[in-house]
């Protein structure tokens, strides 16, 4: 046992007690238990899909969801889960979906979804959709998201990208499901896709009425307007594909040249008066919704 203690005693750096030691392993010990070494790492993973340009924030953000699902509880189906909501009633049960929705959308603001080609968007997708069929579990016999909860995830979308709720409600029309229905995952990625999309879609469509718009002169000519709306249409219509980032990757593909020869056309011809963003925006909504399959 001396001998022992003796050659460790050797093979510690100068200046460094065995206390030291000891106490270097414990902490080593406590970090491996305590398994922050996957938190860190899973946390740099996630930030590294998202690109964060606030590293910090992103972080901080992060744990503050890992900690409002630790102190939530992630089982869900248990007895004493079942007690608590009986015993808590609507309002509560209320609130435990609020926090499984904010948790959900919280996931699909990591990754946009032009990342969909890699596993970022559609791994974030799955873990949402997860959460939120946490609820299936309460219901016999039920599997996928309740489609009210999947339909208030859309709308929320659409409210965070921007999209004002007059210009997103057609989009969901088409896209929402009833309350008592459950959803499955194949149409749920559909309607987030869709509504993330629709947001960059409308985004698109304000630059563009930026082109042909004087501010100092109010509300663009309509004939311009007509006119560029006429070219994103076109762009539209080239695309065979039903996907609906295609429609967004073909309205992005409006040369300037033919823009410029459409607006220089209207300049000659056209209806007269003036269109307003509004206007335009809805206009430009109408042309990618009804190319969105409605979901039955």
């Amino acid at each position: 046992m001396a001998d022992k203690e003796k050659r460790r005693s050797a093979a510690l750096p100068s200046g460094m007690s065995s206390g030291k030691v000891v106490k270097s392993d414990s902490e080593r010990e406590f970090l491996e238990q305590a398994g922050v070494g996957d938190l860190l790492r899973g946390a740099i993973l996630k930030m590294v899909e998202a690109r964060s340009d606030d590293p910090i924030g992103f972080l901080a953000d992060h744990f503050c969801n890992l900690a409002s699902v630790t102190d939530s509880g992630t089982a869900g189906c248990g007895d004493e889960d079942q007690q608590q909501q009986q015993s808590t009633g609507l309002a509560g049960a209320g609130a435990h979906e609020q926090q499984r929705l904010n948790r959900a959308l919280w996931h699909l603001r990591l990754a946009h979804h032009s990342q969909r080609c890699g596993s970022a968007f559609s791994n974030n997708v799955r873990v949402a959709y997860d959460l939120l069929n946490l609820n299936g579990c309460l219901r016999q016999g039920s599997g996928g998201v309740k489609g009210g909860l999947y339909t208030q995830t859309l709308e929320c979308l659409c409210s965070e990208g921007g999209v004002p709720a007059s210009t997103s409600a057609p989009l969901l029309r088409r896209l929402c499901c009833q309350d008592h229905e459950a959803v499955p995952y194949d149409v749920f990625r559909h309607g987030v896709l869709t509504c993330a999309v629709f947001s960059d879609y409308i985004r698109q469509a304000q630059r563009l009425y930026a082109e042909v718009c004087c501010p100092d002169e109010g509300p663009a000519s309509r004939a311009l307007c007509s006119a560029v709306l006429g070219s994103l249409k076109e762009a539209l219509e080239t695309s065979q594909d039903c996907d609906a980032i295609r429609y967004l990757e073909a309205s992005a593909k409006i040369s300037p040249h033919k823009l410029a020869q459409a607006m220089a056309g209207a300049q000659t011809r056209g209806p007269g008066g003036n269109m307003d963003a509004k206007e335009f925006e809805n206009a430009a909504a109408d042309l990618f919704i009804a190319r969105v399959k409605v979901v039955s």
